[in-house]
């Protein structure tokens, strides 16, 4: 996972801390919204992803975090928590592709595409 913690860090331009957390909350918002089998699939092929994904929600994000748990599931309440983690929408996109290009490198075209076609709005990150 440090491998795509400092992707994610140079290409969004962010610290090492907000990334981690960034790509906890995104691996978790994918265990929750995506099929669970394909999900654990590409998180089997993730080392140390389970583990990363299970710290999501440890920053609150403030206010803001708050407010983006409340707006629920889908990519609004994931927007919510990042946006809580003081990332604009374009940070977020970076972040969304450079997790999800990982994913498509370690676990294959095919599972990926099956998670963003489970998940409204998803594809556009693609």
């Amino acid at each position: 996972m440090e491998e795509l913690i400092e992707r994610v860090a140079q290409a969004a331009g962010i610290d090492q801390a907000t990334a981690r957390q960034s790509v906890a909350e995104i691996l978790a918002f994918l265990q929750k919204e995506a099929p669970a089998e394909v999900v654990a699939e590409v998180m089997a092929k993730l080392p140390g992803a389970a583990e990363l994904s299970a710290t999501a929600g440890e920053s609150s994000g403030g206010l803001l975090g708050a407010l983006g748990g409340m707006m629920g599931g889908g990519l609004m309440g994931l927007a919510g928590k990042l946006q809580g983690l003081g990332l604009g929408m374009g940070e977020m996109q970076t972040i969304g592709r450079e997790v999800l290009g990982y994913a498509r490198e370690k676990a294959g075209e095919d599972a990926v595409g099956q998670i963003a076609g489970a998940i409204p709005g998803l594809s556009q990150l693609l």
